[in-house]
């Protein structure tokens, strides 16, 4: 969080501590001077994405393959003037944060709902005055930069701190950031990513040494500084007294400064004229309310030390403990290998979320870009947390002796208040065997063992029965199609219409370009596509979950939104398909595209009849979803779904078939919910005589799908 107001104090009141500087040149004069290591920037990438996301598409759930281009343009230019970048990301939310976390979502609950309403109003994406990160965005910068060949560091505490000591141990030119603690750090310099100049590699340094002096202070009173001010541990609302004696007191004040300017000056002015001891800092803590916590203002400048340093205001004997308490065993994970191994695999960039089960019981998600007034779709929270309480259950054993612990969640969703953490019972997924041991699914080695990885991952999904022909599938498209049938399972809204525009997506991504996906025109933004993007987006941190749980039966990079997604090109699909276009136009002409989407049409349909769920023709046209329809879910797939079936190539079937006619004769099919299937000696056991038709189009869907056919449609999609 920083201290509140210290980067506007400095840019206004300070300008000589904000210089501009080359950083070719420092990267220069750092290899004159230390010509065995090479220019390190340490990067906090947590306040830098913001800046990096600069497509011009963010509400439709992300334009991934552009952003990767730009994360690419923005590493080479480093590697071009020799520099080596840093990233570190924020691994967990300390508990001295989760106040003002909560606020945080609540504020971002607000500017969601605004721009939905936005969207409904002009269906058109706003200006970038109302913009909001595309959901997971943090998330899968961080694999982004790792598949880069970046190194990316996963914070296992605050990441300031972190990144602060990094700078500091490893002699780096500088911290590339916009966080105004990093003014408080006594550590290498900080520069502004707000004012980079990529083209030329300029940007501003905020001088520490100017900013003291100004202030009429040392280096040494800063971290008293930044906590006489209010910051995370020290709260602003128990320092309202003193600071009100600071300003009475100060005969600088200055009446054309605002109120927190005259705050910074004032508290400046008190403690230049203390001496720097620890009976100073007592007297402040006995003068400050304080509560029942004296040690707030101790704990409050100890945050600021980093290894190897001391304080005057502390006593010698208090050392900073930051870095010695995450040696601990968890009480969550006994075995200290497998918890060595999820540590490392954290820090590494390497797995999602796992450590902090493993060692907290905790996970937090923040907000995504959902509709809180379309009451047919549920939050994506609660859409995932079952298969959650499947990967919780393999992390913890559940089932092998002893009551498993419930995992605390702090989740965003449509009326969780953050009051307290959501308190989740890990559920043990269905395995043929049992559920391996986390030594099996994560040390062992052998066929036998990648197919119990498989198999697990699978049954996070309720999809075990289908390893088969998930297996023969490319790894993204399997993904893709794990978290399609689950997401088609758990929310009975969803439609033909919107399952023919997911596999239309990731089949016609395939081939582009990030130029051509720059290219696309969206003529409006539709609200209801914009909320199932994100639920998607959140899915797939869902499979890096599971697939980090399970040993990684999937390479990570195959989970990665850029395999499989983008917003702009969902949007589209989405569009066309309620608008009823053919799937040839879905398809975009493709036809080697059309077996393969008959076939993972196919798979996913009998995955959710196996649940008795009917997938339902629902065209929505350019209606936009107003929030009044009720909402229809069942997170243990019980629900039985009394409505007919509509067939999906009613309309659909017509540009393939038509261009077919002439050159392939004609043949007796069977028509279902999987489309039109050959008629052969075996499938016809199956059949009711009365609904075979004849049919000049050559389908490829295999006959085995057909066993399970029981629901005709009527004769008018016959074809002969």
């Amino acid at each position: 969080m920083g201290v509140r107001g210290l980067q506007g104090f400095v840019a206004r009141v300070c300008p000589d501590a904000c210089q501009t500087v080359d950083l070719r040149e420092m990267a220069e004069k750092h290899r004159i001077d230390h010509p065995d290591s090479p220019p390190v920037i340490v990067v906090d990438a947590m306040s830098c994405v913001r800046r990096w996301y600069t497509p011009e598409s963010w509400v439709c759930g992300g334009q991934w393959r552009e952003y990767l281009a730009i994360l690419q343009d923005f590493i080479n230019a480093f590697m071009a003037a020799g520099i080596k970048l840093v990233f570190y990301f924020d691994g967990v939310v300390e508990e001295k944060k989760r106040d003002e976390w909560i606020k945080r979502r609540m504020k971002n609950t607000e500017e969601i709902t605004r721009l939905f309403q936005f969207i409904k109003t002009h269906r058109k994406q706003p200006g970038r005055e109302m913009f909001v990160l595309p959901s997971a965005l943090p998330t899968f910068t961080r694999y982004a930069l790792k598949s880069l060949g970046q190194k990316t560091v996963c914070t296992l505490q605050e990441a300031d701190f972190e990144v602060a000591a990094y700078g500091l141990q490893h002699n780096c030119i500088g911290i590339l950031g916009q966080d105004s603690d990093y003014l408080i750090y006594n550590t290498c310099p900080y520069f502004s990513i707000e004012n980079l100049r990529l083209d030329r590699l300029v940007t501003v340094m905020y001088s520490r040494e100017v900013l003291c002096r100004v202030l009429g202070i040392s280096l040494t009173h800063l971290p008293l500084f930044a906590c006489l001010l209010g910051n995370d541990i020290v709260p602003e609302s128990i320092l309202e007294g003193f600071w009100h004696k600071c300003v009475t007191t100060n005969p600088h004040r200055n009446k054309s400064y605002n109120r927190r300017t005259n705050i910074l000056l004032s508290v400046a002015n008190y403690i230049s004229k203390i001496p720097c001891s620890y009976s100073s800092l007592k007297h402040l803590e006995e003068i400050i309310p304080l509560g029942s916590d004296k040690t707030l203002l101790c704990r409050g400048v100890n945050s600021y030390l980093l290894p190897g340093q001391q304080s005057p205001w502390i006593p010698p004997n208090v050392s900073n403990c930051q870095m010695l308490s995450l040696q601990q065993q968890s009480a969550f994970c006994q075995d200290k290998e497998i918890f060595q191994l999820a540590k490392e695999q954290h820090i590494q960039s390497e797995n999602f979320t796992i450590f902090n089960i493993l060692s907290h019981g905790q996970v937090e998600c923040s907000n995504s870009l959902e509709d809180d007034c379309d009451t047919e779709i549920p939050g994506q929270a609660l859409i995932y947390r079952p298969a959650r309480q499947h990967i919780y259950s393999i992390l913890l054993e559940s089932g092998k002796g002893g009551t498993s612990p419930l995992v605390k969640e702090w989740f965003v969703y449509c009326g969780n208040p953050l009051k307290q953490p959501d308190l989740i019972q890990p559920v043990q997924p269905s395995v043929t065997g049992g559920t391996p041991n986390l030594k099996t699914l994560w040390l062992a080695k052998g066929p036998d063992v990648e197919k119990q990885r498989y198999s697990t991952f699978l049954a996070c999904f309720h999809l075990q029965d289908e390893m088969e022909e998930l297996q023969a599938l490319e790894a993204p498209v399997a993904g893709f199609c794990c978290l399609l049938a689950y997401l088609m399972m758990q929310v009975s809204s969803l439609s033909l219409e919107d399952l023919n525009a997911f596999l239309a997506l990731v089949l016609c991504l395939k081939g582009k370009s990030a130029a051509q996906l720059i290219g696309l025109q969206l003529a409006e933004v539709d609200p209801r596509a914009v909320h199932l993007g994100a639920v998607l987006i959140r899915g797939l941190t869902t499979l890096l979950m599971a697939n980090s749980a399970c040993g990684f039966p999937f390479r990570m990079d195959d989970l990665m939104p850029w395999a499989v997604f983008d917003g702009k090109l969902f949007q589209e699909k989405y569009q066309k398909s309620h608008r009823g276009c053919s799937v040839e136009e879905l398809l975009e002409s493709n036809e080697s595209l059309y077996t393969p989407f008959q076939n993972l049409k196919s798979l996913i349909c009998k995955v959710c009849l196996a649940k008795k769920r009917t997938i339902l023709s629902r065209p929505r046209g350019n209606r936009f979803n107003t929030g009044r329809e009720q909402r229809d879910f069942n997170p243990r797939f019980q629900q039985q779904h009394r409505s007919h079936f509509v067939s999906p190539y009613h309309n659909q079937m017509r540009g393939f078939t038509q261009r077919h006619l002439q050159s392939q004769g004609k043949k007796c099919v069977y028509v279902c919910e999987f489309g039109i299937v050959p008629i052969t000696s075996v499938t016809a056991l199956c059949l009711p005589a009365v609904h075979v038709y004849v049919c000049s189009y050559p389908t490829a869907v295999s006959t085995k799908t057909c066993m399970s056919c029981v629901l005709p449609l009527s004769k008018t999609n016959s074809a002969g």
